[in-house]
């Protein structure tokens, strides 16, 4: 199958919406490579990034997570999808009935207004459990995490990642990029839907 190239991959990011154009929503469901990938298959997501929110350490990392948990950030356009699709995505793709032993695979719906907490709180209780565990918290701050978490299935595929390197792509532009987002949920197994509209190119493959 045709593999994308440079070109490909700069025309599909300049015809994304701007970041001013979108909303933003953040989860922390245990592992962030997954959830990455699972949102960046959606419709009306635009861009995802994974990182560290939930905790009260400044600065945290991956090898000193403090109290923060790993969580995915993502980018959606408005008029294509909604905060309330994507929470229910959200709850469907972590078990909201107990936390994970270690406070880094927590599970927690953060919001950023009253709207979004009100939403958050009326879908759990919805739920058929008999107690919710996931928590529900505002959203204090979030931490970019390491080059190497970010869009995990793509960067290990040097088929796929080399119209990035060839675009003059650095480890913020493919982190950002809504080509780099769809990539990865699709080599993550994720359906994708028509990706030939990239640049009306056939799906690439190893």
């Amino acid at each position: 199958m045709t593999r994308w190239t440079a070109a490909d991959v700069r025309a599909y990011d300049e015809r994304a919406p701007d970041p001013d154009e979108t909303a933003t929503a953040t989860f922390a469901l245990g592992c962030f490579w997954g959830p990455d990938a699972t949102f960046g298959a959606l419709p009306g997501v635009v861009r995802t990034r994974v990182g560290y929110a939930g905790g009260t350490e400044p600065a945290p990392t991956y090898r000193d997570i403090g109290d923060h948990s790993e969580a995915v950030q993502v980018d959606y356009d408005p008029e294509e999808t909604s905060f309330a699709d994507l929470l229910d995505v959200a709850v469907a793709n972590h078990d909201p009935t107990r936390q994970a032993g270690k406070r880094q695979y927590h599970s927690i719906l953060f919001h950023g207004d009253d709207d979004e907490r009100a939403a958050i709180e009326q879908r759990l209780a919805g739920l058929s459990v008999p107690e919710v565990a996931t928590r529900v918290e505002p959203l204090a701050s979030f931490t970019v995490a390491e080059p190497y978490h970010q869009k995990f299935n793509l960067a290990d595929k040097r088929y796929a990642t080399a119209a990035f390197d060839e675009a003059g792509y650095d480890d913020a532009d493919v982190r950002e990029s809504p080509a780099a987002a769809t990539l990865n949920a699709l080599l993550a197994g994720r359906d994708v839907g028509d990706l030939g509209a990239l640049a009306g190119r056939e799906t690439p493959g190893p």
